[in-house]
């Protein structure tokens, strides 16, 4: 199924998560320096990356529902998705608890602040093997109009013109990926 929102013939989607997971987990090492050291820099540090990932999460997220509507319902994929969407959803409403805990303390967390953002990046690790599942098992955002080649090892990439690349290996013995473990 080939994603609903694209850019330059990529799915926006997997290219948008990258950021606010990149910052939620950069926030939960800076509340670690903190409770480490005592540093209050840390503490700061870690509540504005939290800002930005629900920003940047809000934005991912807008892609990622144009994505799911786009999937069959009854399929398993359709529920693999709700449900790695739900929990993002729930993800970015613990790091909005932690975000809310600390600004009323100059961003120094609480106990509640802690325990919500470490509980969202823990969640964030099994939505984004959700959302791998998504992708890798179930073919969601695999663009099949660009290639007919997708899937394969020695398919056409979109770095090269496709009137460039010569498939090596004739297609009736190509396998793919899950075959060739």
């Amino acid at each position: 199924m080939r994603s609903r929102a694209t850019f330059l013939g990529h799915a926006v989607h997997p290219v948008m998560i990258v950021l606010p997971l990149g910052l939620f987990n950069t926030a939960v090492i800076l509340d670690i320096a903190y409770l480490i050291t005592g540093r209050a820099g840390f503490a700061a540090a870690a509540g504005y990356v939290i800002g930005t990932g629900l920003v940047s999460g809000l934005a991912a997220a807008v892609f990622g529902l144009m994505d799911w509507t786009a999937i069959p319902p009854g399929t398993p994929a359709k529920r693999v998705g709700l449900l790695h969407g739900a929990g993002n959803v729930l993800v970015l409403l613990l790091f909005t608890a932690s975000w809310l805990l600390r600004i009323f303390h100059q961003w120094v967390p609480s106990p509640a602040a802690l325990i919500c953002g470490f509980a969202g990046l823990a969640l964030a690790g099994v939505t984004g093997w959700l959302g791998g599942e998504l992708v890798e098992r179930l073919g969601v955002g695999i663009n099949d109009g660009v290639a007919s080649d997708a899937g394969w090892l020695d398919g056409r990439s979109s770095l090269l013109a496709p009137a460039t690349v010569a498939p090596t290996v004739p297609r009736q013995s190509r396998r793919p990926r899950h075959e060739l473990r």
